[in-house]
């Protein structure tokens, strides 16, 4: 059941953000980090580190926080995994579901099984005033705070469906070593809203420097797969590269509550809205993409044949072009994982993509295109798309307008 959101008054003081008189105290400037929680960690893993190419940046053991040593037994795995496709320290997770359902203080929903849609505010300034007006909205707020490993400072809100959302600034970047920060840099943590101003990153670490401490005896990822694909000039271990995360995708029991919250409450702007086969969905964005959050209604979960145990449709993983998608489809297939074509007019914004369904019964929306919004905020009209044959995907395409537009990878792709 979804949660009433409190209405807005009908006036609200504006509010300044950086200058500029804003809505709200802070504003989303892209998607930051996602995760599942899953129901065997083993059996996912390869999926996400093998045949995605996530990297580990750092484990993270929940058993520590079961005191009975017959209950934490009973588990079969109690580490959960933030991994990371670029040099944020994680743009997705996967922690052991049975424990945190166990451990609680999260939904009070079993069948939730997404860990957090996060999303990157400008500074922690507004991840502080950011917790104040929601305070003030009453909206439930899990905590706030800065978590380790990660380093990010954030606030926790809940959406009507109890879906954990977190605005957050300032993760850790992992550079060319691959080290994840040592563990003594964790030391920095806190469980609630933070005083203003904090000490900057760097002093932190030149503290570090000065107490003895080793800068690269953090976690490192190291992988023996053979790099046997040419992706544009670079080998590597899979054909393609993921190169930008999102869009999420998530089934909701009331659309208008969910979009309250995601636009009135989160700031985010409509990009567009569809009916498809009776069912109204959304599709909202935080800068010029078309949409990194979308919007349905339970009800379409099983019409679409998808897992009855995720309230997710699907997350996007972007690549970096129409060759690497084909060629990540083809990949998954050679490694017996099953791949998924859905209606293309539940994705405007998105030509071709391909779902590839992890072992938990997650999809995963392999794309490679996504349309980027102008000044004047307008969408392309429908009829300027491609027309989408799902079953015959040409070799190569004509370019479109916007054709690699958008949020970049930055760095060496291995």
């Amino acid at each position: 059941m979804a949660t009433q959101l409190k209405d807005k008054p009908d006036t609200q003081p504006k509010h300044d953000v950086g200058g500029l008189e804003m809505d709200r105290p802070f504003r989303i400037r892209r998607l930051g980090h996602f995760g599942f929680n899953v129901q065997d960690i083993a059996a996912c893993m390869p999926f996400y580190t093998d045949l995605l190419g996530f990297s580990i940046a750092d484990p993270i053991d929940f058993g520590s926080r079961i005191e009975d040593e017959k209950i934490r037994a009973g588990f079969k795995d109690t580490t959960g995994y933030f991994m990371r496709h670029g040099s944020d320290h994680h743009s997705f997770v996967i922690f052991p579901k049975p424990v945190l359902d166990h451990l609680g203080g999260r939904s009070a929903r079993s069948d939730i099984n997404i860990n957090q849609i996060t999303w990157q505010v400008g500074s922690l300034r507004e991840v502080s005033l950011a917790e104040d007006y929601l305070r003030g909205l009453d909206n439930p707020i899990r905590r706030s705070g800065r978590d380790q490993p990660g380093s990010n400072w954030h606030v926790y809100p809940f959406d009507p469906d109890e879906n954990i959302n977190e605005l957050y600034y300032g993760i850790e970047q992992i550079g060319w070593s691959g080290h994840s920060k040592p563990r003594r840099l964790h030391e920095k943590e806190f469980r609630s809203k933070p005083d203003l101003p904090q000490m900057s990153e760097f002093a932190e670490v030149e503290r570090a420097i000065a107490s003895g401490t080793d800068l690269i005896s953090g976690y490192r990822h190291v992988s023996d797969l053979e790099a046997k694909y040419d992706v544009n000039g670079i080998m590597l271990p899979r054909p393609f590269k993921v190169a930008t995360i999102g869009p999420v995708r998530i089934f909701v029991d009331d659309v208008d509550q969910s979009l309250a919250f995601y636009r009135d409450r989160m700031g985010m702007t409509v990009t567009e809205e569809i009916t498809y086969n009776g069912h109204r969905c959304v599709f909202l964005r935080v800068n010029t993409e078309h949409h990194s959050m979308a919007l349905y209604p339970m009800a379409l979960r099983e019409e679409l044949g998808l897992s009855p145990h995720s309230t997710c449709l699907s997350f996007g993983m972007q690549v970096g072009d129409y060759t690497q998608l084909r060629d990540a489809v083809d990949f998954f297939r050679e490694n017996k994982t099953e791949i998924k074509y859905l209606p293309p007019e539940l994705f405007p914004g998105i030509d071709y993509s391909a779902f590839a369904i992890d072992p938990d019964g997650n999809a995963i929306q392999l794309y490679y295109y996504m349309e980027q919004i102008g000044w004047d905020g307008r969408p392309r009209p429908p009829e300027l798309r491609r027309q989408i044959d799902n079953a015959n995907w040409p070799k190569s395409l004509e370019p479109m307008s916007d054709s690699f537009g958008g949020e970049v990878f930055l760095g060496p792709l291995g």
